[in-house]
């Protein structure tokens, strides 16, 4: 959230405020759907829109990204989450991708949700910043991917 340089709150920033127009829209849109079959093209279909619209350097780790949760995780519906790419296991996100454009942000984040089962003793990660996903990145989401539905 935005704040000023004294530190008072100023309100959301235009990309937050931007991120939340795109997640009531993505529930009207859910609830004026047919069939679940007809949800879950368009959903892949919204997901993959969302996909080619990133900065080249964010496409491709979110293509790769893409590709390695539906090979490792079949179960886990593609759809948009705030405008981002999103895995959900019976409509609830248990992970996403985060585009670094999308808030400015230095780096991309690959995250989890509460409902992934990533739980190590007190304290884990539950997000994961990417500069470029190599072969040794792919290997270590999937891990990660197949503990979150496990």
């Amino acid at each position: 959230m935005g704040t000023s340089g004294t530190g008072t709150y100023e309100g959301f920033s235009a990309e937050e405020r931007a991120a939340m127009k795109e997640h009531a829209a993505e529930q009207k849109k859910a609830a004026r759907r047919g069939t679940r079959a007809d949800k879950a093209a368009e959903a892949l279909r919204d997901v993959l829109a969302k996909i080619a619209e990133m900065p080249d350097s964010d496409r491709v780790m979110a293509e790769r990204i893409h590709a390695v949760v539906t090979a490792t995780a079949p179960e886990l519906a593609p759809k948009t989450w705030y405008g981002m790419p999103a895995y959900a296991r019976d409509g609830k996100v248990v992970c996403f991708f985060q585009s670094a454009a999308k808030f400015n942000a230095r780096y991309a984040t690959l995250g989890f949700s509460d409902l992934a089962h990533l739980d190590e003793g007190t304290m884990w990660p539950a997000g994961f910043a990417l500069t470029e996903v190599t072969d040794e990145v792919e290997a270590r989401i999937a891990a990660l991917v197949k503990q979150a539905v496990s």
